[in-house]
């Protein structure tokens, strides 16, 4: 009988010998994992334990017809078992084996009598399909031979804790079956500094390519039971750059003091501050991956940093089941089984149907009062309303049109939103029930909640298309799980969603605080995201495209915006970039970009200048991209067509950018002198008016002659009819949508090509 193996001995083939949590360690133990020294008991010795004391028989006599629901005899058996094994006399060949192991240990570290963790890891060799994790105990600090040996016995005797005990019994296992092991390994003292647990696949998406860092101050043990706010960091794989780090609370850590786990404050100073630095965050996630790539699956991995030695050391890994990915290549269709009585109708955003509590808010102060799944109703929403759009389950706004920004946002959260909805406020202002649909030619609001059904269709085989289909996003937290979507990557990653949702503040008013890198950080982080997700695929971030009003509503923005009587004809997009009232703060997008691409790795991030009105300000534009970091021979840099002078003037822009975006929004709006949110002119406004379409063909032509790439973004390839067949035969190189209807565009454009 083999009774004591050292770590290092095992591998993950001896989980039946030593139970999971030892077979892992010592599998761990034999890559360049690091891994605290130690040794464990096994199956044999427990068996030797049982038999030699001669406890199984008593112990068999008390659980011989015990009724594990009734709660106090359970209790009462528990305990007698537990005691009888605590004050068996431990057999002579066993306590030398592990005496022999502490001892040579201690040689090892160079100590008397080190202190150790010893955790238990029950193993059923026979049970392939039972699982006992988190029912057994773990002794930390345990010093001295003798203390050593008891900790072993108690390690045996959670191996009939109430709730194990009632396990057993409910899944019909004999309890002697089930054998335990008791890990010894050296003290990792992170009383004085940090633990946690992290991921190789981002746990709420399933996306592949990210490791998931959660990190706080002291024992592991608050992180995993969730009893604190952590730290949290993440890497993306590819360049092992930091995509994203967020500060957590961390307003407790778990300490040892004198053999009991207390909660302890955490000083201010330490909550404030990060509990890894970078280079702990990067040497982690390069470990997660080295046991990803070993093991051959996502992993749940459980880390510790020894504040003495100011060493990482892998406690534990074992495999991880995250919720499951957005289902790919599905096509959601929605549809009404009965009718129901139409409260308010309006413009339908989504081609979908939702339900809920209406809920009448004037202004984004009132958030507290909203809850998630209820259906918004307001007047209309700018970026400040953005937090609550993305709680409701549909949306209704009595102002806009298809091109408002409750419509562009509504659209990019595949939420379903009736806008333009006259006396809405009036009509729903009493919290009933209602059913938002927007399957129809209109949308309408209708009372109660009347029944539907969703239809998932599910493409078997996607398209290959020659012309690029690539998505339209901005909002950061969705991206990975956008990014199973079959796309060529981002036509438009819109800054303004990052800004309004992750900032909140203007950029000049940060500045004047001193809180530069408050706006850096919140763009870099929520832009790496999108460029992670989509990696190597283009992303093409546009830059900063508030009006002027839009940014008053940013907080401090009233200070530094005039208010405009036509705020989409003024003061924005290329004009505001160059000016020397703003230029400081175009400088704080330029650094975000730059860090993204040097300092994660992302190199595929390209950029793009919104309402660029001449050539010139073209030029004055790209000299200070370049003045603030970027190369432009490195870096792509297109233009948005959105401007009249865009199209006459294209062979002038192509010889300064390196590619088009239409925004065919603007280019509507501004081709036919057609307010897009005015709801009297709603009529007028038509994306495939013959003077838009033929500015279209007119730039697409015009371009092809500077070797300049079109693409195009906006809702009008998704939602006209015949768009999609338009853009493929005037031989646009992408379109963008928003990722609700990415798969069907893509069925559109493979059709057209097909015919073309």
């Amino acid at each position: 009988m083999t009774l004591v193996l050292g770590l290092e001995d095992l591998s993950k083939e001896d989980t039946g010998k030593v139970g999971g949590k030892s077979a892992n360690l010592g599998e761990l133990a034999r890559m360049d994992i690091p891994v605290l020294p130690g040794f464990t008991t096994t199956s044999d010795a427990y068996d030797l334990y049982v038999s030699d004391t001669g406890i199984e028989e008593e112990i068999r006599k008390i659980l011989e017809g015990l009724d594990v629901d009734d709660t106090e005899a359970l209790q009462e058996a528990g305990e007698k078992i537990r005691e009888i094994i605590i004050d068996a006399e431990m057999p002579g060949e066993l306590r030398e084996k592990i005496i022999r192991q502490y001892s040579e240990m201690a040689d090892e570290l160079g100590e008397e009598e080190p202190a150790v963790a010893v955790r238990s890891s029950a193993t059923a060799e026979d049970l392939p399909t039972a699982s006992f994790a988190g029912q057994q105990e773990t002794y930390l600090n345990v010093e001295g031979e003798e203390e050593l040996l008891e900790s072993v016995k108690k390690c045996y005797a959670s191996l009939f804790t109430d709730r194990a005990i009632s396990y057993r019994e409910d899944k019909g296992f004999d309890h002697f079956d089930v054998k335990l092991s008791a890990i010894v390994q050296k003290m990792g003292h992170s009383d004085n500094g940090s633990a946690g647990v992290m991921f190789t696949i981002d746990p709420d998406s399933g996306f592949e390519d990210v490791v998931v860092i959660e990190s706080s101050y002291g024992l592991g043990e608050v992180v995993v039971q969730g009893e604190v706010n952590p730290d949290e960091f993440v890497v993306f794989k590819p360049t092992n750059g930091i995509v994203e780090k967020v500060m957590g609370d961390k307003e407790e850590r778990m300490v040892d003091r004198e053999g009991e786990n207390v909660l302890e404050e955490v000083p201010a100073g330490e909550r404030n501050s990060y509990s890894l630095t970078e280079e702990q965050v990067k040497e982690l996630a390069s470990y997660a991956e080295t046991i990803e790539e070993h093991y051959d699956k996502p992993m749940d991995v459980e880390w510790l940093l020894d504040g003495d030695l100011e060493e990482l050391f892998i406690v534990q890994a074992r495999p991880e089941t995250v919720r499951s990915a957005e289902k790919e290549n599905v096509i959601e269709e929605y549809r009404l089984k009965e009718e129901g009585e139409v409260l308010a109708r309006g413009v339908a955003i989504g081609d979908r149907i939702g339900a809920g509590k209406a809920k009448l808010l004037e202004s984004p102060e009132e958030m507290e009062r909203f809850e998630e799944g209820e259906v918004l109703v307001t007047e209309m929403t700018d970026p400040d309303w953005e937090p609550i759009m993305k709680q409701a389950g549909a949306i209704v706004t009595e102002k806009g049109g298809k091109t408002s920004h409750a419509a562009i946002v509504s659209r990019e959260l595949g939420v379903p939103a009736v806008v333009g909805a006259s006396g809405a406020r009036e009509v729903l202002g009493g919290s009933q029930e209602v059913t938002v649909d927007c399957t129809g030619s209109s949308g309408e609001v209708m009372d109660g909640e009347v029944e539907f059904e969703v239809e998932e269709r599910e493409l078997e085989e996607i398209p290959e298309t020659d012309t690029d289909v690539m998505l339209i996003l901005g909002d950061p937290y969705h991206a990975f799980s956008h990014a199973s979507l079959p796309v060529d990557g981002v036509g438009l990653a819109r800054e303004e969603f990052v800004i309004a949702s992750n900032v909140g503040e203007h950029p000049l008013h940060l500045i004047e605080k001193g809180e530069e890198d408050k706006f850096v950080k919140a763009l870099k982080e929520g832009l790496g995201r999108i460029a992670a997700a989509f990696y190597p695929e283009p992303v093409i971030v546009r830059f900063s495209d508030f009006k002027t009003d839009e940014y008053r509503g940013l907080e401090g923005g009233e200070e530094y915006e005039a208010e405009e009587s036509n705020p989409m004809l003024g003061w924005r997009g290329a004009s505001r970039y160059y000016d020397e009232d703003f230029r400081e703060a175009f400088a704080l997008e330029c650094e975000a970009i730059k860090q993204v691409r040097r300092d994660v790795g992302l190199d595929n991030v390209k950029v793009m200048v919104p309402f660029c009105r001449t050539p010139e300000e073209g030029e004055r534009v790209l000299e200070l991209i370049e003045e603030n970091g970027l190369d432009t021979e490195e870096m792509d840099v297109y233009v948005m067509a959105e401007v009249p002078s865009n199209i006459v003037l294209a062979d002038r822009f192509g010889e300064l950018f390196d590619g088009f975006s239409i925004g065919s929004n603007d280019l509507t709006q501004l081709t036919l002198g057609v307010d897009r949110n005015s709801k009297n002119l709603a009529y007028l406004f038509d994306e495939s008016n013959e003077a838009v379409k033929r500015s279209i063909h007119d730039l697409i032509d015009g371009a092809e002659d500077t070797g300049c790439e079109v693409g195009i973004c906006g809702d009008a390839p998704s939602t006209i009819e015949g768009y999609a067949e338009f853009l493929v035969e005037e031989d646009i190189d992408s379109i963008s949508v928003t990722p609700d209807v990415a798969l069907e565009t893509i069925e559109k454009v493979a059709e057209a090509e097909s015919r073309d």
